[in-house]
């Protein structure tokens, strides 16, 4: 019987240091992998020699314990003799969940993918076109893309969580670590310093630019450039019940008539878009605030309005109660030719199986019509040309980020009322303190996700210093660069805009 029990013993603390040395296997952490290669580009009519490092860069906790690791891809000019005076620019998408594939493949990257500048085509099957960025920044600038935690290479490592990096300020958090630390190990503290974000990663840069001032190390940037801006998400939320809504997305909707031919010929896209604007602020506000107040004629003058700027029928608009949620706007604006309309860009048309639903079934085609062609075209850039080998998938989007996502804009544990994430007057405080940060929006008509309107309503209030703000239009959506006039549009905005500040 003691024999038993002796055996018993033995195996119960083999079992538990079996099971220690697993759960320390399972934390050990390898080493942060890099990759460098020397490249060179012609950029503003300068030869620019640099080195591409593809690398992780792994984050820290209070421990000194690895938690996270961030990949980027950082472009340096070679040859600098003093690094001070030449600008880095750090760049990311948005989501939350989106890597920065997008604005490296589409836009300020060495190497661009091309896809139908119409948008009448869909991207196809590979081989896809890859072509030499000749509009870059990098006379200018250098430029890091990030890809925050879960998105392209990035994840969490040790003992890190991912409820540690996927929320609103946890996200800041992380992001303003890894370039407080990328600086830091670069030596670039005298660098001017500037941000890009897209879509989410302009909610982003707020945050960042916020979370740069504080833990001891006061980091002012010179700029930020926010590529269809969501600061506030009453504007870009469209809901029933959601008033603002329905106001900052009207003259999206017809700008993006007026694209597909059914409303405002004869005129120009500026002309109509501000008389729309002029209807918006002085007759459609007051009546939606009115509601059921309105009398009968009222509401049809108003149905009328509604349906010469979207083009839509007026029985329609009156179903609506005068008010069109976007999926509703992309599935009928078109209806008579069974085609449904782009959400982050309504030049984007798609041919859907069911004519009926409530909006898009089949997904947006602004994005199913291109995002083969950027991820197939990363993957064999980062091979290739900068000789990344990696054993685990790039994750152009993660679609569990979001549901996971915690948008609180406040610590753990303290008590806050749900309402429409909006980081504004956060960037309108860190500009005050931060006096010689500008800023440059850049907005697409036909953006029917961020709409242009709400970058000029959101702008327009919450203590925003309005002269300190650049704005600048384009004739395309929420991925303007889709569109090669506006992709050379853009990148020359962008060059005057780091010029000058």
């Amino acid at each position: 019987m003691r024999k038993f029990f002796n055996l018993t013993i033995c195996l119960l603390i083999t079992l538990s240091l079996s099971a220690q040395q697993t759960d320390k296997d399972s934390l050990s952490v390898p080493e942060p992998k890099s990759f460098e290669s020397s490249h060179q580009i012609t950029n503003g009519g300068k030869l620019i020699k640099y080195k591409a490092i593809a690398s992780e860069t792994y984050l820290k906790n209070k421990s000194g314990e690895p938690v996270a690791s961030i990949w980027s891809v950082a472009y340096v000019q070679t040859g600098i003799t003093d690094i001070s005076k030449r600008p880095v620019t750090f760049v990311f998408n948005g989501g939350p969940g989106s890597a920065s594939v997008w604005l490296q493949m589409g836009m300020f990257g060495p190497r661009l993918v091309q896809v139908d500048s119409n948008a009448t085509a869909d991207d196809g099957a590979a081989p896809y076109t890859l072509l030499e960025n000749k509009n870059g920044i990098m006379d200018l600038t250098d430029l890091v893309f990030i890809d925050p935690v879960g998105t392209g290479y990035s994840k969490v490592i040790g003992k890190g969580m991912v409820e540690d990096f996927w929320g609103l300020t946890e996200d800041a958090n992380s992001v303003a670590q890894f370039i407080r630390q990328w600086v830091t190990e670069n030596n670039r503290w005298l660098s001017p310093k500037y941000i890009i974000g897209e879509s989410f990663g302009t909610t982003r840069a707020a945050g960042v630019a916020n979370a740069l001032e504080g833990n001891g190390q006061n980091m002012a940037l010179n700029g930020l450039v926010l590529i269809s801006q969501a600061l506030d998400y009453a504007g870009s939320t469209s809901v029933h019940d959601n008033i603002t809504s329905y106001l900052t997305y009207l003259p999206s909707m017809a700008a993006t008539a007026w694209y597909h031919k059914k409303a405002g010929q004869g005129k120009s896209l500026e002309s109509f878009v501000d008389e729309c604007r002029d209807f918006t602020y002085n007759i459609y506000a007051p009546a939606l605030y009115k509601g059921s107040l309105l009398t009968k004629t009222e509401k049809n003058e108003i149905a009328d309005r509604l349906s010469y700027f979207i083009g839509l029928d007026k029985q329609y608009i009156l179903k609506s109660n005068l008010r069109i949620l976007i999926p509703r706007f992309q599935k009928q604006l078109l209806a008579d030719e069974g085609l449904a309309i782009g959400r982050l860009d309504g030049r984007y048309m798609g041919n859907e199986v069911d004519k009926l639903t409530d909006g898009p079934h089949l997904g947006d085609p602004s994005s199913y019509q291109i995002s083969s062609a950027y991820t197939a075209s990363l993957n064999h850039y980062y091979a290739s040309v900068l000789n990344v080998k990696m054993d685990r998938p790039y994750l152009t989007s993660n679609g569990e980020i979001y549901g996971k996502w915690n948008w609180k804009p406040v610590p753990k544990g303290k008590g806050w009322e749900p309402s429409y994430v909006n980081v504004t007057r956060k960037l309108s405080e860190t500009m005050r303190r931060n006096t010689g940060m500008k800023v440059m929006v850049a907005s697409g008509y036909y953006d029917l996700i961020c709409p242009f309107f709400d970058a000029e309503y959101t702008f327009s209030r919450n203590g925003i210093e309005r002269d300190k703000i650049q704005m600048f239009y384009y004739e395309a959506g929420h991925m303007m660069y889709t569109h090669k006039p506006d992709l050379v549009k853009l990148e020359q905005d962008v060059r005057e805009f780091l010029s000058k500040n």
